[in-house]
C-alpha cells in the first residue's frame, strides 16, 4: 500500500517576506517586491528594475567566518531550511537518520561566487581565487549543507531542471516517502542570481521585461507583457509520511497527492507552441492521485511574464482540463515576486499549501490589458475567498522540463 505524504513545515524568504509569514501575507494582500535594482549598477543595462531580498541581512543568520564561505543561494536554502525545521516541531531524531532525506535544488547555483572569483581572476591571477570557489558554486552544496546542519543522511542529491528545479525536487521527495524509501525529507530550492553578469544573458535572449515601472514589468496574461523579472530567494517544505506525522501531533498544512514530470524536446528556451508537454504533466499529475480534472479548483501557473510562456501555458491547461480550464481559477504570483528561477516551484508550493488551508487564492496583480489568447480566470481582481480542495502548481523550465506538483486540503 503507497503510503501518504504530507507537509508539517514550511521556510521562505523572498523580495515579499523573510519568513513564510511575511510572504504569505503580501500574496494574499497583492502586494509585490519589485524595484529598482539595488545589487548593481544598470547604467549600461536595459533591464532596470528586479524582486531583490533587499531587507535580508546575512548577518541576521549567518557569522562572518560562515560567510566567507557560504554563497548566496546557499544562504536563502539555509535561512529557508532553518524556518521549516523551526516549524514542523521535531528533529526526527527518533527516526533513523538514513530516512530522513534532503533534496534541495538550484538552477544556476552560486553565481555571486562564479563572478566575483572570476573577477579576481582575471584582475590578480588564479591565486587569489578562493579555496572555497568550487563548494561555495557548485548546485548541490545547499543539499549538501542542510544535511550536515540537521545529521539527516538519507537521499540527499541537488535536482537541476531550471525553472522546474525546486519543483522536481518536491516531486521526488514526494515519491521517496510515497514509495518506502524515506520518512521525511527536507525539499526545495533557492536562487540568487541577481548579478549583472547573469542578467546581461538573460536580457541578451530577449527574456527580461525592460520596463521602469514596477508595477507593470512582471504582468503574467497581459498582452502587454514584455518579459519576466528576475526574482531570488529561497522555499523549503517538509514532507513526512502521514502516520508519523500525526504520531507526534504536527501540524500538518496540506497533502502531496500527485506529481507529473515530462520533456518538451522541442526547443532550448521555446515551450512546445502545442502545450502537450505541459498538459501532460498536469494529467499525470491527477493520474496519480486518482481525480478527475474537474476535482482541481486552482492552478498556480508558471505564468512569467514572457510572450510565449503565458499564451502556450494557457493552450496546454486547457488541453489537460478541457472545458473545466474555463471554471477553475489559475494565477501567477510571480506578478508579485518575479521569477526566482529554480527556487520558484518550491515558493510557489508553499502558496498552494496556503491557499489550501485559508481558502484564500492569490492573485495576478498588474493585469490590464487582456490578451485574446489568454482567456482564463486569472484572478485579477485581488485575493479570492474560495474553499478549493485541490490545488495544482507548474514549473517549466529552459530545456522542455514540465514538472507539475498536485496538493489536497487535508482530511483525516
Amino acid at each position: 500500500m503507497k503510503r501518504r505524504v504530507v507537509i508539517t513545515g514550511m521556510g521562505a524568504i523572498a523580495s515579499t517576506g523573510l519568513n513564510v509569514n511575511e510572504f504569505w501575507d503580501s500574496m494574499k494582500n497583492g502586494r509585490h517586491g519589485i524595484s529598482p535594482i539595488e545589487g548593481f549598477d544598470t547604467a549600461n543595462c536595459d533591464v532596470k528594475v528586479a524582486a531583490e531580498a533587499k531587507n535580508y541581512d546575512p548577518l541576521n543568520y549567518f557569522d562572518k567566518r560562515e560567510l566567507r564561505r557560504t554563497d548566496r543561494f546557499n544562504q536563502f536554502a539555509l535561512v529557508a531550511a532553518d524556518e521549516a525545521m523551526k516549524d514542523c516541531g521535531t528533529d526526527f531524531a527518533d527516526l533513523d537518520p538514513y530516512r530522513v532525506g534532503v533534496i534541495v535544488g538550484s538552477g544556476i547555483g552560486g553565481f555571486h561566487s562564479i563572478e566575483n572569483e572570476y573577477r579576481k581572476f582575471m584582475e590578480k591571477g588564479g591565486k587569489r581565487v578562493s579555496v572555497f570557489f568550487v563548494p561555495m558554486m557548485i548546485i548541490n552544496m545547499a543539499a549538501g549543507s542542510i544535511s550536515m546542519k540537521y545529521h539527516f543522511k538519507g537521499i540527499n542529491y541537488a535536482p537541476v531542471s531550471a525553472c522546474a528545479t525546486s519543483a522536481h525536487a518536491v516531486g521526488e521527495a514526494f515519491h521517496a516517502i510515497k514509495n518506502g524509501y524515506l520518512d521525511a525529507c527536507v525539499t526545495g530550492g533557492s536562487e540568487a542570481a541577481i548579478i549583472e553578469f547573469s542578467v546581461a544573458g538573460f536580457d541578451n535572449m530577449k527574456a527580461l521585461s525592460h520596463s521602469a515601472d514596477p508595477s507593470r514589468a512582471s504582468i503574467p496574461f497581459d498582452a502587454e507583457r514584455d518579459g519576466f523579472v528576475m526574482g531570488e530567494g529561497g522555499g523549503i517544505v517538509i514532507l513526512e509520511e502521514l502516520e508519523h506525522a500525526k504520531a507526534r501531533g504536527a501540524k500538518i498544512y496540506a497533502e502531496v497527492v500527485g506529481y507529473g514530470a515530462t520533456g518538451d524536446a522541442y526547443h532550448m528556451t521555446s515551450p512546445d507552441p502545442e502545450g502537450e508537454g505541459a498538459a501532460h504533466a498536469m494529467s499525470t499529475a491527477c493520474e496519480e492521485a486518482g481525480i478527475r480534472p474537474e476535482e482541481v479548483g486552482y492552478i498556480n501557473a508558471h505564468g512569467t511574464s514572457t510572450g510565449l510562456n503565458d499564451k502556450y501555458e494557457t493552450k496546454a491547461i486547457k488541453k489537460a482540463f478541457g472545458s473545466h480550464a474555463y471554471e477553475l481559477a489559475v494565477s501567477s504570483t510571480k506578478s508579485m515576486t518575479g521569477h526566482l528561477l529554480g527556487a520558484a516551484g518550491a515558493i510557489e508550493a508553499i502558496v498552494c499549501a496556503k491557499a489550501l488551508e485559508e481558502g484564500i487564492l492569490p492573485p495576478t496583480v498588474g493585469y490590464e490589458t487582456p490578451d485574446e489568447e489568454c482567456d482564463l480566470d486569472y484572478v485579477t481582481e485581488g485575493a479570492r475567498k474560495a474553499d478549493v480542495k485541490y490545488a495544482l502548481s507548474n514549473s517549466l523550465g529552459f530545456g522542455g522540463h514540465n514538472a507539475s506538483l498536485l496538493f489536497k486540503k487535508y482530511e483525516d
